[in-house]
């Protein structure tokens, strides 16, 4: 069955971020991950997941400012600069957390941009990012994320994605597929995860409508999950879902699907 990890920006979020380790092994889950690391230091995050036995197994490049709305900065032509610092802080916390793959955001579409130059830049930056992961060991991801939630932003759909992978040409640069995200710009999850089972890296999930836990929505986790299984995927599946109470009330899909 897939093997799951909290997402630790979404899940214990009651408590400090470093104490969300403690909660998260507590509640039975062996690896994480999270969007950021960088307002903590490298160590004191090491410390926290070799103290709760925890593997981290993602977390993001540097996406710009945050807290003022932006998403990513890969596609910014006037930024490219910036990104490529943001790739070298993000490999340095890599090789102290011991995760074997980084995100990188795409980002909104600045306004006034062609097209053209979005995807030229967004393709140079993976290029030059997954050369410099794969010399520290690493897989580059790049996720779509829907714009109901992030309008504007850049990269939305998986055969955007894929193309874009091909024309990256990297043999360590894949699709972060998000069961939710994908739901809600394009449906087909299962024929897509299955064609595309060979580009995606990991996978993330939440239900719809609401971006709650499994078993709240639409979405027939149970089937999935199998699916998954019968295709071949055996990589892990980060738990990115707003809890519609507290996470650990919620907790009980995991008993039910995973039998």
């Amino acid at each position: 069955m897939p093997k799951l990890a909290a997402n630790l920006t979404m899940l214990f979020t009651e408590v400090p971020f470093l104490d969300r380790f403690e909660r998260a092994a507590k509640a039975g889950f062996t690896a994480v991950e999270f969007l950021f690391p960088y307002a903590y230091s490298a160590g004191d995050i090491k410390q926290r997941l070799d103290a709760h036995g925890l593997t981290l197994v993602l977390h993001n490049l540097p996406a710009g400012d945050w807290d003022a709305g932006e998403r990513g900065i890969a596609c910014h032509p006037d930024r490219v600069a910036e990104f490529r610092d943001g790739v070298a802080t993000a490999i340095s916390y890599a090789k102290t957390l011991g995760v074997g793959q980084l995100n990188c955001l795409a980002g909104k579409a600045p306004e006034g941009v062609p097209d053209k130059m979005l995807r030229e830049t967004l393709i140079e930056n993976l290029r030059y990012a997954a050369a410099q992961l794969k010399k520290a060991g690493l897989r580059l991801l790049i996720e779509p994320i829907n714009t109901f939630d992030i309008p504007g932003f850049y990269l939305n759909r998986t055969t955007q994605a894929v193309s874009i992978l091909v024309e990256v040409g990297a043999d360590n640069a894949f699709v972060q597929y998000d069961i939710y995200h994908a739901q809600r710009m394009e449906g087909e999850l299962a024929s897509t995860m299955q064609k595309y089972l060979p580009r995606i890296g990991h996978i993330q999930l939440a239900d719809n409508p609401g971006r709650n836990e499994p078993g709240t929505g639409e979405i027939n986790y149970a089937f999935l999950f199998v699916h998954l299984d019968r295709i071949g995927y055996t990589g892990w599946i980060g738990c990115e879902y707003k809890p519609a109470t507290t996470t650990e009330a919620g907790l009980g899909w995991r008993q039910q699907l995973l039998k």
